[in-house]
């Protein structure tokens, strides 16, 4: 005979949470940030101690490259340190980075299936970041690991990588009265 807690009662459903909140970090891409604020550091160094003999376009050239390439690397890779993911009973909303841009919110209504995928990986969707790919949709990869995939009623998919994905899987198919879910694995 088993017994059953409060929350498991037979026949009863359990509490489904109001907000489920979950993050992904990764840690490695504050290294690539360091490279682009050296390249930044490079840049002004250069437009401040010019001391050049060959000319000033190769002056500016150098300083608008390295100012360019180190901002470029500085968002690229801060704006993907990190992802929050929220799932409420209206939508799931991803934010990337520190200011949380880019954002992705994806209205529940929107949704017809969503799945577990233990393993997400940079090299399935390109690298990091927030990437397209037409034959498997659209996703958010900070780091290697486990997913949400959520399939759009038009047909288009969206992969996350967040910590417990499954639990946020499991929120959202009971906010979508769907059967328990199943595991997905993304083809590279």
């Amino acid at each position: 005979m088993k017994d059953h807690t409060e929350d498991e009662k037979p026949g009863v459903t359990p509490h489904i949470p109001d907000v489920w909140t979950g993050r992904a970090t990764n840690r490695v891409q504050w290294l690539l940030a360091a490279a682009g604020a050296a390249c930044v550091a490079l840049g002004v160094q250069l437009a401040v101690d010019s001391a050049w003999t060959s000319g000033l376009a190769p002056l500016v050239m150098s300083v608008v490259g390295c100012l360019a390439a180190g901002l470029l690397m500085l968002y690229g890779t801060l704006a993907f340190v990190h992802v929050a993911v929220r799932v409420d009973k209206e939508a799931l909303e991803v934010r990337c980075g520190h200011m949380g841009l880019p954002r992705r919110r994806i209205l529940l209504s929107h949704v017809v299936d969503a799945d577990f995928a233990p393993s997400v990986t940079p090299r399935q969707w390109g690298g990091w970041g927030y990437r397209w790919r037409p034959e498997i949709g659209t996703a958010v990869v900070v780091r290697r690991g486990e997913g949400i995939v959520v399939r759009l009623g038009d047909g288009r998919s969206f992969t996350v990588t967040v910590d417990d994905a499954e639990a946020a899987v499991q929120v959202i198919r009971d906010l979508l009265h769907l059967p328990p879910g199943r595991t997905v694995r993304i083809q590279p």
